[in-house]
C-alpha cells in the first residue's frame, strides 16, 4: 500500500503509517450513510461504492438518488464508481462497510447484512488493508464477529495481515446542517497507526474534526448510546403526555411553558420510529442481557414509544365517537406515512401502527403521502397510497402524522374541503395548531 511502510507483523504493535495519499476506498453499502459518505470521499480518494442492489446502481449512475439525501450529484467525478458487481473493489485498501444493522420480529440484533457484507469484503481482501465499519452495532460486534468472520473467508490473520476501524454514522435523513461535511466524526482502530489513518481519512471530509476514541469497543458503545438516550428522553415526555392527556392538559402546551428554564430538554411527543432510535436501544439492552444486566430503563422507554401508536389511535377514536356516521365507522385520511417529515424513508414507520389501531377499531383509513414511494409502502405496509389530494373530500377525521412541508402549509380552505362539518382535525405533530379551523370541526392534539 502505498501509504504504508513496511507494516509490523506482531499482533497488536500496528503499522507505520505515514500519509493515506495512496488511499483506495472499496464503500460497501450505499444507502442513506454510503451514498453521502462516497461522495465526499471520492472529493479526496479514489472511491468505488458497491451494493447488492442493481437497481440502485443503475439509479445512482444515472445520477438519481431515491432517498432524496443527494440531490445534485456535480461534475462527474473520475474518482468514484458505483458498482453491483463485488468483484469490482478488489484492489481497495480501505474498506468501508455501511450497510443496515436493523432488528428482527423479537427485536433481537439481526446481523445477517453486517455479516453478508464481511463476507463480499473478505473474497477480495489484501493484506495490509484496513476494514472499517459505519453500521450502528453493540460494543464488541467489529472485533468479535466482523474480525473472525473475515479471516475465515480471507484466509488472512487480523491484526497482523489486516486490521480494522470503527466510525460510526451520525446521518440524520433530512438533515442538512448536520451533513457528513459538518459533523465530528468519531474514529477508532486496532492499533494507534489505524486509528491515526482514520482520523486523518475522514478529517479530509468534514469541517467538524475527528475525534479519536480510545478503542473501538468504546466507539461503539459511544454510538449505541447516542440513540438510546434520545430515546428514553422521548419516552419521559410520551408517558407524561398520557398522564396529561387524562386531566386534559396538552403537552405541547406544558413544554411551552416548561421550555422557559435555561437547562430544559425540549423533547416533544410523538411516534419514535426509523431506523435508528428505534432500533440502536434494542442493541445496548442485547448485549446487557449477554453480560447478565437487566436494561430496565432501555427497556421500559421503548415499551413506551412503540406503544404510542396505539395510544395515538385510542384517543383520536374517543375523539370520534359521537361524531362519525351512524354505523360508527369513520372515514379517515391520514396525512403522511415516512418515519419523519420531508424524507421518503419508510423503515419502521411508526404511523403504521395507528392506522392498523384505527382500522382493528372499524375505521375505513386512507394515506397519503406525497414522498413515499407507493411500491414500497405497498411491499413493506399493505397500504396503497392515495395518488392525489386532488379530489380528496368530505372525511370524518383527518390526521396530521407526519409534518411534511405540504402539509404544514395548510390553510383553513383546506380543511374545509377535507373535513365534513363536525369533523375531526388530528394533529399529531401539532403542525397546525396556530390554522384558524372552520367552524364546526373539532381539533385534538397531543
Amino acid at each position: 500500500m502505498d501509504y504504508l511502510t513496511t507494516p509490523h507483523r506482531d499482533k497488536g504493535k500496528g503499522m507505520a503509517i505515514t500519509s493515506p495519499a495512496g488511499v483506495r476506498v472499496g464503500l460497501v453499502g450505499l444507502g442513506y450513510v454510503g451514498l453521502p459518505l462516497a461522495l465526499a470521499l471520492s472529493r479526496h480518494y479514489p472511491v468505488t461504492g458497491f451494493d447488492v442492489d442493481a437497481r440502485r446502481v443503475s439509479e445512482l449512475k444515472g445520477g438519481h438518488d431515491r432517498t432524496g439525501e443527494i440531490t445534485d450529484f456535480g461534475a462527474p467525478a473520475g474518482s468514484l464508481r458505483f458498482v453491483d458487481d463485488p468483484a469490482a473493489i478488489a484492489g481497495s485498501n480501505v474498506f468501508i462497510i455501511a450497510v443496515p444493522t436493523p432488528v428482527d420480529a423479537d427485536n433481537r440484533p439481526d446481523l445477517s447484512a453486517l455479516i453478508a457484507a464481511c463476507r463480499t469484503v473478505g473474497t477480495v481482501l489484501e493484506r495490509d488493508a484496513v476494514v472499517v465499519f459505519e453500521s450502528t452495532v453493540y460494543p464488541g460486534v467489529t472485533e468479535d464477529i466482523c474480525g473472525p468472520e473475515l479471516e475465515r473467508v480471507s484466509g488472512l490473520a487480523c491484526g497482523s495481515d489486516f486490521y480494522l476501524g470503527y466510525s460510526p454514522e451520525r446521518i440524520n435523513p433530512g438533515d442538512r446542517e448536520h451533513a457528513i461535511d459538518r459533523i465530528t466524526k468519531v474514529v477508532a482502530g486496532q492499533t494507534p497507526d489505524v486509528a491515526a489513518l482514520l482520523a486523518e481519512l475522514y478529517g479530509a471530509i468534514t469541517s467538524g474534526g475527528t475525534f479519536v476514541a480510545k478503542d473501538i469497543k468504546t466507539a461503539e458503545a459511544a454510538k449505541v448510546i447516542e440513540n438510546a438516550q434520545r430515546d428514553i428522553n422521548i419516552a419521559f415526555i410520551n408517558e407524561v403526555t398520557q398522564i396529561f392527556g387524562r386531566l386534559d392538559i396538552s403537552m405541547l402546551d406544558v413544554l411551552e411553558a416548561a421550555s422557559t428554564k435555561w437547562n430544559f430538554l425540549a423533547f416533544t411527543p410523538g411516534l419514535v420510529g426509523g431506523h435508528c432510535i428505534g432500533v440502536d436501544p434494542f442493541y445496548l439492552a442485547h448485549c446487557a442481557q449477554e453480560v447478565g444486566h437487566d436494561p430496565e430503563i432501555i427497556l421500559a422507554g421503548r415499551r413506551i414509544n412503540d406503544g404510542m401508536g396505539g395510544y395515538v389511535a385510542a384517543s383520536i377514536a374517543e375523539t370520534l365517537t359521537g361524531a362519525v356516521a351512524p354505523e360508527g365507522s369513520a372515514r379517515v385520511l391520514v396525512l403522511g406515512l415516512t418515519f419523519k417529515e420531508n424524507v421518503p424513508d419508510l423503515r419502521n414507520s411508526k404511523v403504521v401502527d395507528v392506522i392498523e389501531h384505527l382500522k382493528g377499531r372499524g375505521h375505513a383509513v386512507q394515506v397519503h403521502d406525497p414522498l413515499a414511494h407507493a411500491e414500497e409502502a405497498r411491499t413493506l405496509y399493505g397500504i396503497d397510497l392515495c395518488p392525489g389530494l386532488g379530489d380528496a373530500s368530505g372525511y370524518d377525521c383527518l390526521i396530521g402524522a407526519v409534518a411534511h412541508r405540504e402539509y404544514c402549509a395548510f390553510v383553513p380552505e383546506d380543511f374545509a374541503r377535507l373535513v365534513r362539518p363536525g369533523g375531526v382535525v388530528a394533529d399529531i405533530k401539532g403542525m397546525w395548531r396556530d390554522v384558524a379551523l372552520p367552524e364546526g370541526l373539532r381539533r385534538w392534539h397531543l
